[in-house]
């Protein structure tokens, strides 16, 4: 039993491991590098998704699944600016099916500064790339569910797609958001199963001016933003 932030939190703890930079990228390295993830005992093979030198997270996942018997895969985390909500959500689905109910969906508004520049992709500033994310969120929410989606917002028009196939866990596959920021983790405490606590990636890069954002007080303050906006969910979240 552990505390945190004034009240009891009792959560069995799971080990995840990322393999996004594996030293050989061939299918017998890595389902043999699956395989000793999960024979060590590690709940969770995650890939995280840039576009520097890494290997591919949809591709690698289904790979690793294919290699394992128990093994859970899940990116950390898919950027929101690389793909449309409504192939994400195929694939995400497509993924669970084939893995037989392991995968978990990772989902970030995307911060990495040099992928964006490299790629000529457009960095909008923070709050609308969260905006996004939050209309994202509804869009494959929705193209779990059964029946056809009709959406309107700002960032994303959807109308009558139902989305196929149906991923193997209902509602959907457990949904993790990572950040560090007020407004992302509150987003995250109304809307995913997994949180994952991280700086402000807010500058887009990782340096020194990230150290105060790290501490243990910054740690409790974002705990309490989740524990604010999750309300009565927050007993749900892990």
């Amino acid at each position: 039993m552990t505390e945190i932030s004034g009240g009891p939190y009792k959560r069995p703890f799971r080990f995840n491991i990322q393999c996004s930079s594996p030293e050989q990228v061939d299918a017998r390295s890595w389902a043999d590098l699956a395989r000793q993830v999960e024979d060590l005992g590690y709940t969770t093979l995650t890939v995280s998704d840039h576009l520097d030198e890494q290997v591919a997270p949809i591709a690698a996942l289904m790979a690793a699944a294919d290699a394992t018997t128990t093994l859970r895969i899940g990116a950390m985390v898919f950027s929101n600016d690389y793909r449309h909500p409504v192939v994400l959500a195929k694939e995400a689905a497509t993924l669970d099916a084939l893995s037989g109910g392991r995968f978990e969906l990772g989902l970030g508004a995307g911060w990495m500064t040099s992928d964006y520049e490299r790629a000529g992709l457009p960095l909008d500033p923070p709050g609308v790339r969260i905006s996004r994310l939050a209309e994202s969120l509804a869009v494959i929410k929705g193209m779990f569910a059964d029946g056809p989606l009709t959406f309107h917002g700002a960032h994303y028009q959807v109308a009558g797609l139902s989305g196929t196939p149906k991923p193997v866990q209902r509602p959907h596959p457990p949904i993790v958001i990572g950040g560090g920021g007020r407004r992302l983790l509150s987003l995250a405490a109304r809307e995913a199963d997994i949180i994952g606590l991280n700086m402000n990636m807010a500058g887009g890069v990782i340096d020194a001016s990230l150290g105060p954002n790290a501490t243990t007080a910054a740690t409790e303050e974002k705990i309490g933003w989740i524990r604010e906006a999750a309300g009565a969910r927050w007993d749900e979240l892990t």
